[in-house]
């Protein structure tokens, strides 16, 4: 007769946890720092909304409740700057979506000078931005510009235009300078999810006899969607928050016409010295950016379980 061996449990420490009490406990630290570094300037932010407070009138800080956010929302100003910010946002992420594919799919693909043409494309995404601003401004000049000088070479026009000095042109310009300088670094973010992508399924298009456009929205841009997802997180985001682009090469002018949400911010809280609506204006900023992540996310999430 064979004698059935038991197992012997080891026995449950009283001080044993859960892998879910666990992760709450190794997260708590960063969770803390994030609470300090992020949600106490958020909060500050909010309350200092509710107060009218210019520094110019010393001791004239009073509660006025949502007062500062009526008068932003019937404010004429509050809303070209959004308008402009979203035009902004909109087109530029859009044309950098597009051309960044481009680039992506030719960096993707091997030939001879593949290093050599890499290196090229992202040139502009590693100059920094303040730098691209700045030769954009100069290139974009009504006197001396670059733009100019080749155009009227070419006859594509018969006199130097104020690009940056007209109110039609302006906005068109520094879209342009954002899409040169940010389209880069989408293709950068495209090439990563490219390069996941498995050889075998463009070997099996093939021999189904697929070609290259249909092996393209069938294959290629199905795989890329949780990619292209997050590339359009961190460029929504960023291009919705853009100031130093258009803080150098136009102030927000002329007439407004460039002036997007942050540089209207910056100029009611440090030229006006207007804390309590320069306040509301960053609110306002951080639930548009909070419901663009949001959405985004919840997006990722279902193509990701696709």
């Amino acid at each position: 007769m064979i004698e059935k061996k038991s197992v012997v449990q080891p026995k449950q420490s009283k001080f044993y946890l859960n892998d879910a009490i666990l992760g709450y406990l190794l997260v708590a630290p960063a969770l803390l720092c994030i609470i300090a570094i992020a949600l106490y300037p958020v909060l500050n932010t909010f309350k200092l909304s509710l107060y009218y407070m210019k520094l110019q009138l010393i001791g004239m800080t009073h509660f006025i409740g949502f007062q500062n956010y009526i008068s932003l929302f019937n404010d004429p100003r509050f809303r070209s700057a959004s308008i402009n910010t979203v035009i902004f946002t909109i087109v530029s992420v859009s044309l950098e979506l597009v051309i960044g594919m481009i680039m992506a799919l030719l960096m993707n693909k091997k030939f001879k000078g593949t290093g050599l043409v890499r290196a090229a494309i992202l040139i502009p995404w590693a100059i920094p931005t303040i730098v691209s601003a700045l030769m954009w401004k100069f290139i974009y000049n009504d006197q001396f510009g670059l733009l100019n000088d080749i155009l009227l070479r070419m006859g594509i026009i018969n006199s130097y235009k104020a690009w940056l000095g007209s109110p039609s042109l302006a906005m068109g310009s520094a879209i342009f300078a954002d899409v040169w300088k940010t389209a880069p670094f989408m293709a950068l973010l495209l090439l990563a999810g490219l390069q996941n992508i498995s050889y075998e399924f463009y070997e099996a298009a093939k021999v189904d006899g697929a070609g290259s456009i249909r092996r393209f929205f069938s294959i290629t841009l199905p795989l890329l969607k949780p990619t292209i997802l997050v590339a359009l997180i961190f460029r929504t985001l960023d291009a919705f928050r853009v100031f130093d682009l258009i803080f150098v090469m136009t102030g927000g002018g002329p007439g407004n016409s460039t002036e997007t949400l942050t540089i209207y911010a910056y100029k009611t809280l440090f030229r006006n010295l207007d804390f309590g609506i320069g306040s509301a204006i960053a609110v306002v900023i951080f639930i548009f950016v909070f419901v663009f992540a949001m959405i985004y996310i919840r997006l990722l999430d279902k193509s990701i379980l696709e």
